[in-house]
């Protein structure tokens, strides 16, 4: 094979392997309701509902939980559930999914407070640091307030969020 043959022959295999992989269709699926609340299960009084691409969790707060904790108990209350294994997971495995919006309500249904992470707000190292602040926050936050106002910080530093008014004043 000539060299002219030779460098013509590699143009056009380059050429068929860059159609094939611009051919190749992207994995766009979102979880169904069930499949995403599949992922929390852990969690008592939650439901999912999937809004185009966009997991909506709405999570029960305990009354007690906001009468005795007050505004900062209000706050925190989607974050704990967002930054979670389960919301990175769910990311992971549903490529189509562009965020997890988390929305807390009082035992009668009364919306306390809402965050929305998309998808490309953090990467892995972000995502670690996330874990970390909500597992302290989770694990020691009633004993260390601090922990609680620190997880507030980065979820309102990182995500779309209202609070209702009735429980947070500004």
């Amino acid at each position: 094979m000539t060299e002219k043959r030779r460098t013509v022959w590699v143009a056009g295999m380059l050429a068929a392997l860059l159609v094939g992989t611009a051919c190749e269709e992207e994995n766009l699926a979102v979880p169904s309701a069930e499949e995403a609340a599949a992922y929390y299960s852990a969690v008592t009084d939650l439901s999912v509902e999937i809004v185009g691409n966009v997991a909506e969790v709405t999570v029960e707060q305990p009354a007690a939980q906001l009468q005795r904790g007050g505004s900062l108990w209000a706050r925190v209350g989607p974050y704990i559930y967002l930054f979670s294994d389960s919301t990175q997971r769910l990311f992971q495995d549903y490529p189509g999914l562009a965020a997890v919006r988390v929305i807390t309500t009082t035992p009668g249904g009364r919306e306390v407070a809402r965050a929305t992470l998309l998808r490309t707000t953090l990467n892995d190292l972000t995502w670690r640091r996330a874990l970390n602040i909500a597992g302290l926050a989770r694990r020691d936050g009633t004993e260390q307030v601090t922990l609680l106002e620190d997880l507030v910080q980065w979820g309102e530093d990182r995500t779309e969020y209202e609070y209702n008014p009735r429980y947070v004043r500004r």
